[in-house]
């Protein structure tokens, strides 16, 4: 090719031959992707009618008097739930449960998770089996869950206080209704149901941890903590950081294990905020009063969410 052919290739107009910028496309004045929504559309309407509206409907309602059975329209009240809502001291005690809850059960579930995470990363002989075994709880709905733990707990028959009678350590309690072990034997259900999701989020991050960066710590004679602080922890911290965000927000909004386990008693220690906004709902029908609830809870994990998001981006998504 001469360079005068070379020049009079290049001096062709966008559009006047059969190259990259030719075609019907590039002469319609169409963005590139403006047809994109056309594909996002199929995932998009649910979200927007099963998620967003629901979510606007009910924000709407809590600045109302909605109540179940009234034969009186509804009327617009403004902020007096709200208002009613700063002086009810049975849900702010439901807030500092649903607090309590949340960390007692995301800390020790991640602690746990990190070590069983740790343990599976090795090569262990039927490694295979211990991981499918370590998901079971996962695979499994909350009310089986549920079920199957308050059979756990039964105080006449329960294998729990059969294995206390057996070592001799008393003749056993009913743990779900004593008001001191209910939320600690619901906190320790809530452990066990969730910890196999933290603990696949963590043996992937361990498993794309280079495994020469460990041989070359090895080598420098670092021992098992040294290599783990610095070498381990910087390469799964983004993973850990995102599930334990994640977990304390489900964990926060706990419903159904709860739910079927206690139905928030005795006496209301195991009462979260979920609960309490579902009786005021529909045991009470005050639909107006339970949306304030929902409200401030979207709230509070709004802001949970923004100083997660924040401290991402103040640390450069921890890369």
């Amino acid at each position: 090719m001469t360079l005068e052919t070379a020049k009079a290739r290049s001096g062709r107009r966008p559009g006047s031959g059969r190259g990259p910028g030719s075609g019907r496309d590039s002469g319609s004045g169409r963005k590139p992707g403006a047809g994109a929504w056309f594909l996002v559309l199929p995932a998009l309407v649910p979200i927007l009618i099963l998620s967003v509206g629901p979510l606007l409907y009910g924000i709407a309602l809590a600045f109302t008097d909605s109540q179940s059975g009234r034969t009186t329209p509804t009327q617009w009240i403004g902020l007096l739930n709200f208002q009613d809502l700063l002086h009810d001291t049975l849900f702010w005690e439901s807030f500092r449960i649903g607090l309590l809850w949340a960390v007692g059960v995301t800390v020790p579930q991640f602690l746990l998770a990190l070590g069983l995470a740790l343990l599976l990363n090795q090569n262990l002989r039927f490694r295979w089996l211990a991981r499918a075994l370590a998901i079971i709880p996962w695979a499994m709905p909350e009310v089986v869950v549920g079920i199957m733990w308050r059979l756990v707990y039964n105080p006449d028959a329960g294998i729990l206080n059969e294995t206390v009678r057996d070592l001799g350590l008393g003749d056993g309690r009913d743990w779900l209704t004593g008001l001191a072990t209910a939320l600690p034997a619901v906190i320790l259900v809530g452990i066990w149901a969730g910890m196999p999701q933290t603990t696949v989020a963590l043996l992937a991050g361990l498993q794309n941890t280079p495994h020469e960066l460990h041989e070359a710590a090895a080598l420098d004679g670092a021992g098992a903590w040294r290599r783990f602080r610095t070498v381990t922890w910087p390469a799964i911290k983004p993973v850990a950081l995102a599930i334990t965000a994640l977990n304390f927000i489900w964990n926060f909004n706990s419903f159904a294990l709860v739910y079927v386990l206690t139905n928030g008693g005795p006496g209301g220690r195991t009462r979260l905020p979920m609960l309490f906004a579902y009786e005021q709902a529909f045991r009470y029908g005050q639909f107006g009063y339970a949306a304030a609830m929902g409200c401030v809870m979207v709230a509070v994990i709004s802001v949970m969410l923004a100083f997660y998001l924040a401290g991402r981006l103040k640390g450069g998504g921890d890369r």
